[in-house]
């Protein structure tokens, strides 16, 4: 899976009640709509001109979001499938995500949800825990002022044990959970890719960590990695069967599931299939190229995961919305030095196919 672990070659390192108010916060969301019509002046002796109803953003649409089986459900019960982008780390990309570029995304692009990557080491989260705290949040109203979805995603990747930063990740939770517990549009993603530990090993992590997000937010949907760079443990030589006969004890949860199409082949496509037939998988992170985010796309390959994910409304989050000189990033090199995000002009050859496929 993305198992970088140096800095992107010339980027800069720097830079109830908890229910009636989710659904308040929808109502005013779909009210604004209204109001702003209302409030629009008409000439005197004009006829109004027949207004094109704006199409309610994804968060509008759905509401508050909740696992129904194996499937993601929105407030109605109806089951859902979101389609959008993952930041890369924002300790190396933080320019990337800007006004501009979610307005893109929400509406050139058409997503329904972006994912916010907060990595703990690579000169991320460990070293300043309040700033990069401060800066996921800000990116998660971002997308939220826009109607998307956010997926906060705590990005641990090496060490591979998610228990190696567990009262860093209780301190994080606790602080995200307190400021969203009341709004419908996160999604907590726990650990990003464990590696090299048991699958008992990451089962016991979330377990600690699930609660301290439920102390907050018992609403809030938990997305649980799995080992081998959340292969269902394909990566190291297992499959989904140990996830399926021995699940995280909590509710209102999916597993997470992670592949790159030029790496990852009919072993891992057919893993995919057999997981999310028995457990809710959301698909936080793939690419079309290799397994570092890089190389040649194959998106024949590619294809061939998203239809399963179609045709099985999985949801999927998709490597990287930034302008890294890797063929996984879909922006061209020094798009996010300037202002320009929408069209297809900026992007590299797999933003184009991804781009296409979020609208679609």
């Amino acid at each position: 899976m993305h198992q970088r672990t140096t800095p992107p070659t010339g980027s800069a390192s720097p830079t109830g009640r908890r229910r009636l108010a989710r659904k308040a916060l929808i109502a005013a969301a779909s009210a604004l709509g209204v109001a702003t019509a209302l409030m629009t002046p008409v000439r005197a002796g004009a006829a109004p001109a027949p207004a094109a109803p704006a199409a309610a953003t994804p968060l509008a649409a759905n509401g508050q979001l909740s696992v129904c089986g194996r499937q993601l459900c929105n407030a109605s019960g109806q089951p859902v499938a979101l389609n959008g982008m993952s930041t890369h780390g924002t300790q190396w990309y933080a320019q990337c995500v800007t006004g501009g570029s979610l307005d893109a995304l929400a509406e050139d692009w058409r997503a329904d949800v972006l994912r916010v990557s907060t990595y703990v080491q690579e000169d991320g989260y460990e070293t300043d825990p309040a700033g990069f705290t401060a800066r996921a949040q800000k990116f998660v109203d971002a997308a939220h002022a826009r109607g998307m979805y956010a997926v906060i995603d705590w990005h641990m990747l090496d060490p591979g044990d998610p228990n190696a930063n567990l009262s860093r990740a209780k301190t994080f939770f606790t602080a995200m959970a307190k400021k969203y517990k009341n709004h419908p549009g996160v999604l907590y993603e726990i650990a990003n890719e464990p590696s090299g530990v048991s699958w008992s090993a990451v089962k016991s992590y979330a377990e600690k960590i699930i609660p301290v997000i439920r102390a907050e937010d018992p609403d809030g949907v938990v997305l649980v990695g799995t080992r081998a760079w959340s292969s269902f443990g394909v990566s190291e030589g297992a499959n989904e069967s140990e996830v399926v006969n021995n699940p995280v004890r909590a509710s209102n949860i999916m597993y997470t599931f992670h592949f790159y199409a030029a790496s990852h082949r009919d072993e891992y496509l057919r893993t995919l299939d057999r997981a999310s037939d028995k457990l809710p998988v959301f698909v936080t992170e793939f690419g079309t190229q290799n397994y570092a985010g890089e190389g040649a796309n194959d998106f024949t390959m590619s294809q061939r995961y998203l239809d399963l994910m179609k045709r099985k409304k999985i949801s999927w989050t998709n490597w990287n919305y930034s302008d890294d000189h890797r063929s996984g990033a879909v922006f061209k090199t020094g798009t996010c030095d300037g202002s320009t995000w929408t069209g297809t002009g900026v992007l590299k050859e797999a933003g184009v196919w991804i781009r296409e496929r979020i609208r679609q």
